[in-house]
């Protein structure tokens, strides 16, 4: 039997693209080698899945670092709106939470798969799981179909590759479509990991002396080689047995990965500024102003509550303050140097974890051979891309996902009208 449309891999830009090409009342058979669909997206938020981000259009490209540009023609047809409408449509509630995230209404990201999996069996679209794909069926023009590992060949007029990158590869992502891409004659271009914790071999951090410690809202900076920040980030961070974490973290992983890259080195500095709010001066007249009010006090309690007070004595100690010494009696210069400290902080970074432990992959298929209105491959007539395949990485904050189910849904659509 002959389809009109194959989709491979059942992710959230599967599982649009599939819906997509079924809409248009056509024969769509979706192929997935895991046990059951949307398994990324079931985990996804904390398992209550972003499922896109509200915020306006340009506020979202900039948000998506990695070749977000790429998408104004794809928002221009389906846009994070249309995927409101589009989950409300079919019975999900959503809400609007912080910085513009959208959640399902029940907190629970299954209810999203379990709506997306309906509208597949209302459009009776065929669904294959344990399914491993071997090759892709292509000719000089045009793609013909897929083989399963089995040997089994099923043609089609189009085939929509939706199998993810590298990163959370429990959820079926392990890279199974550069090769495939690579073949249709496509660039696959450096895969990296993105939104990923950096790893410091400092020795504070390999003895562990703040694992664990959370700073709110600190400004992190990954530094050139000349010491001026590429990008800053104010958001929460975490010190782990490793080196960094947390959302700050995360958003920077991607600078720290090309720096690192552009520097030829294995290490990059990153300052962290634990009270971004005030400016240097400000701060130091405000601590010595305190102490100075205070004079009798032990300064650990004068500036007590001012950021973490393990991260206070922490930076007490390289500042050389004793943390039971009179407020009075210390001297502004060692008051200037913890105020320089509490601003920029600064260490070494040695890399990031690997890209399977990263939540999105950087890299992918090239997107300079992808027609931005349709998602259709240059190279190959009837092959189209959609999802975290393509060179398209954004931080997380459902962003991502509304990559997905923007690229899934132009994809799909087109796949449909061949």
């Amino acid at each position: 039997m002959k389809y009109d449309v194959i989709v491979v891999g059942g992710g959230p830009s599967g599982l649009m693209a599939a819906i997509a090409a079924g809409e248009q009342k056509k024969q769509v058979l979706l192929v997935d080698k895991g046990n059951k669909l949307g398994r990324k997206l079931a985990i996804s938020g904390g398992g209550r899945c972003n499922v896109t981000n509200r915020l306006p259009i340009d506020e979202i490209i900039k948000h998506i670092p990695g070749n977000g540009r790429f998408l104004y023609s794809a928002f221009s047809v389906f846009s994070n709106e249309d995927i409101i409408r589009f989950f409300e449509d079919l019975g999900v509630s959503l809400k609007e939470e912080d910085h513009g995230r959208m959640f399902p209404v029940s907190d629970k990201a299954q209810s999203v798969v379990d709506a997306l999996l309906l509208r597949l069996s209302e459009l009776m679209v065929e669904i294959r799981t344990n399914v491993t794909v071997a090759e892709l069926l292509v000719s000089e023009e045009h793609v013909q179909g897929i083989e399963l590992a089995d040997g089994q060949q099923i043609f089609s007029n189009a085939v929509v590759l939706a199998v993810g990158g590298k990163s959370v590869p429990q959820t079926g992502s392990t890279g199974d479509g550069y090769p495939w891409a690579e073949k249709a004659g496509h660039t696959v271009t450096e895969l990296f990991p993105t939104e990923v914790p950096l790893l410091s071999n400092e020795p504070f951090i390999k003895n562990r002396e703040l694992q664990g410690l959370a700073l709110r809202g600190a400004a992190v900076s990954v530094l050139n080689k000349k010491g001026k920040p590429i990008i800053t980030h104010e958001m929460d961070m975490l010190f782990t047995h490793f080196g960094l974490s947390g959302p700050a973290i995360l958003r920077c992983s991607q600078f720290v990965v090309k720096e690192m890259k552009k520097q030829k080195s294995n290490e990059v500095m990153v300052r962290i500024d634990a009270v971004p709010s005030i400016n240097q001066e400000s701060l130091f007249q405000q601590l010595h102003g305190e102490a100075k009010n205070d004079a009798k006090k032990a300064i650990k309690n004068v500036w007590k509550g001012l950021v973490p007070e393990r991260y206070l004595h922490f930076l007490f100690e390289r500042a050389d303050i004793d943390p039971d010494q009179q407020a009075g009696i210390i001297a502004a210069e060692k008051i200037r140097m913890l105020t320089q400290l509490l601003k920029a902080f600064e260490l070494r970074i040695n890399g990031t974890q690997s890209i399977e432990k990263a939540f999105v992959t950087g890299g992918g298929v090239s997107i300079k051979e992808i027609d931005p209105k349709t998602m259709e491959s240059k190279k190959r007539k009837g092959l189209f891309f959609c999802g975290e395949l393509l060179d398209i990485h954004g931080y997380t904050g459902g962003y991502n996902i509304t990559s997905a189910l923007v690229t899934g849904r132009l994809a799909g659509v087109n796949a449909g009208l061949l």
